[in-house]
């Protein structure tokens, strides 16, 4: 049970990373140093008075930034191999000790799933920034915000509800993942056959 609860909070936290590394690491720097659960001593990584400033202050910016249509998908597109890096830091901390080779399976296992949530993120707000009002892209903003931080606080209490949480909407991304990719090539088919 312990292992799976381990995985839980390494996968959750990297699930969460790839939507908004800061506010991810701010949730666990802020839970270590006030005590809101018990948790594993590894966290400690995190309760550092620079660490949980650093992660206040770039949520603080990424929060502005998320809510100006084009300035978002440019602060996506810089943290497009920040995010998955630090999902996979926050996965790798997340175990304790642990054998190098488990290390580097997590390792690849958070970075990926940071980099898909990253992705699926940053599509979304690019699809999202070609509509001319502002008010869809503040809602989707607010939205990842109030998710992160559930995730982040349903990892921390109950990591295998949280778990059980990141597989069924990584098994949703995929789905959709494959449903865009059909559709494109339909189009992209469609489009090269000559007008008759």
């Amino acid at each position: 049970m312990a292992d799976l609860e381990t995985l839980g909070r390494a996968m959750g936290f990297a699930f969460a990373a790839g939507i908004n590394l800061y506010a991810t690491v701010a949730v666990i720097g802020l839970a270590s140093r006030f005590g809101w659960v018990q948790l594993p001593p590894q966290f400690d990584a995190f309760n550092h008075d620079w660490v949980i400033a650093a992660a206040l202050a770039l949520y603080v910016i990424e929060f502005v930034a998320d809510k100006v249509p084009w300035v978002d998908s440019a602060w996506d597109a810089v943290h497009t191999a920040i995010r998955p890096i630090g999902g996979a830091v926050i996965a790798v901390a997340s175990l304790g000790e642990a054998s190098p080779a488990l290390e580097g399976l997590i390792a690849l296992a958070g970075g990926t799933l940071a980099a898909g949530t990253h992705l699926t993120k940053a599509g979304t707000r690019a699809a999202v920034n070609t509509s001319p009002e502002p008010f869809s892209n503040w809602l989707l903003s607010f939205g990842e915000d109030a998710f992160v931080l559930g995730l982040g606080f349903l990892v921390l209490k109950y990591p295998l509800v949280a778990l059980t949480i990141v597989v069924v909407l990584t098994v949703l991304i995929a789905v959709f993942l494959a449903t865009v990719v059909r559709w494109a090539r339909r189009r992209w088919r469609r489009s090269r056959v000559p007008a008759g």
